[in-house]
């Protein structure tokens, strides 16, 4: 196998698309292998690059199914949960914290503050 066509950022020809623009377009790569790359030059580091698939070839997404919607709530409600606390977080806690802001940056006690 050759390599892959590579196009100038924003001069990808019709009938290629990103993973992002197949989804836009309600589909997917459904299988297929890369078929070109978009580069975009940077100055002082290598060039950005995009993988490109071909429209043709892509595949209608995958309903969701009521099985799927429950495991994905189910693995967002887990990312809110903080090991620390055990509480709802009401947000997704950040990995670089590892628990909620509350326990990972306690307020002072108020006898360290006056001191």
């Amino acid at each position: 196998m050759g390599a892959l066509p590579v196009f100038r950022w924003r001069l990808a020809p019709d009938g290629y698309a990103t993973r992002r623009q197949l989804r836009a377009r309600g589909l997917r790569p459904g299988g297929q292998a890369v078929a070109a790359e978009l580069q975009r030059p940077r100055r002082r580091r290598g060039p950005l690059v995009a993988y490109l698939y071909r429209v043709d070839l892509a595949k209608p997404v995958r309903p969701m199914t009521p099985a799927r919607r429950a495991a994905l709530a189910k693995a967002n409600r887990a990312r809110r949960l903080c090991p620390a606390c055990r509480r709802d977080a009401g947000y997704v806690i950040p990995a670089s914290l590892g628990m909620c802001t509350p326990c990972a940056l306690p307020e002072p006690s108020p006898s360290l503050r006056s001191a």
